[in-house]
This record gives C-alpha cells, structure tokens and sequence, in this order.
C-alpha cells in the first residue's frame, strides 16, 4: 500500500503544486519537482518553515543505550527546538496538504521524501492552529532547548534516524 504523502505550508490556498528546481546543490542536476512528505516523517515538518531543529525517532535497529540516554518519555519520536523560536511556533497556523501518491516516486526513504515531476493538485487541505497539540496527538516528544548543537552532536552519532533542518537559521554554537 502506498504511503500518504503530505505538504507542510503557512499558505493557506496553495490549489496546485507546481515543480520547482531544487535548492539543493546536491540535486542541482535534477528536474523540477514537487515534494511530499510521507507520514512517519511528517512530524518533522510540523513546524514554520525556518524553524531550525533537530529531530530523532526510534528504529528496529536503534540501541538501548541510546534509547535511555535521549528518549525521556514513551515516545519514540523527537523534534527539538530552540527557546526562541517556541513562541512562533505557539502562533503559526499549518496548513497540511495531502497528496493521492500515484504520481510520486521515493527521493529519499529513510527522510521520507518523495517527489513528482508533475503539477499536483491536493485532495485534502486542514489546517492546523496548535502545533504542539498536533505533535502530542502523534505521539511526538517536543523539547525546547537554549540551544540546538549540543543535542545535534550526540544524536549524529547515536543509532538513531534523524533529521537536522533549517540548522542555519540555529542561534550560533557557544
């Protein structure tokens, strides 16, 4: 069965997703394309968008050693963010746009992207006015923190699979 596949946007009335040149330089030789995300991983990006955080979830293959000394409540999924961004977060609105997954291929399974070089149109549109309500219903830990690079260090190089994105948005290392 096909995973659900999702947009994340601050937009409300996005009616069709156009493919874009990727801004990464390591896809820079790639078509246009439009992204979605699958829901395991959704929770990454249920934050602004500029939002620099660090986020973590459990595997069959992440140790217990690992598990004790990051997971600190029953959830196997954390995104961490910084003191000076949660109060955005308390006052974004999230629009959350699902895609039917026929014309989109995997970019990247283990993050969970999946792209089209297709124009798409979404089939569902909610909105989203609590965000951490939103990750708490998906059973995600969110951590507020002074900074982000402590965690990013450790959790690098734990067995863990992870996700750092927006770090250059992050309050500078000390």
């Amino acid at each position: 069965m096909p995973p659900r596949l999702y947009h994340v946007s601050e937009e409300s009335d996005i009616a069709v997703f156009c493919p874009r040149k990727p801004e990464r330089g390591d896809l820079r030789d790639s078509p246009p394309l439009v992204w979605a995300i699958e829901e395991d991983c959704l929770p990454n990006y249920l934050l602004p968008r500029e939002c620099p955080r660090v986020c973590y979830h459990a595997t069959e293959t992440t140790t217990g050693q690992d598990r004790a000394a990051h997971l600190s409540s029953a959830a196997n999924h954390v995104v961490a963010i910084e003191h000076r961004w949660f109060a955005r977060l308390r006052a974004a609105t999230l629009y959350l746009y699902e895609f039917a997954p026929a014309d989109f291929v995997p970019q990247d399974e283990t993050a969970g992207y999946y792209v089209s070089e297709t124009a798409q149109k979404p089939m569902a549109n909610r909105e989203i006015k609590d965000i951490p309500a939103e990750l708490f219903r998906r059973g995600v830990e969110l951590r507020v923190l002074p900074e982000l690079f402590t965690l990013r260090r450790k959790i690098i190089g734990s067995s863990f699979a992870w996700s750092m994105i927006r770090m250059r948005n992050a309050a500078a290392e000390s």
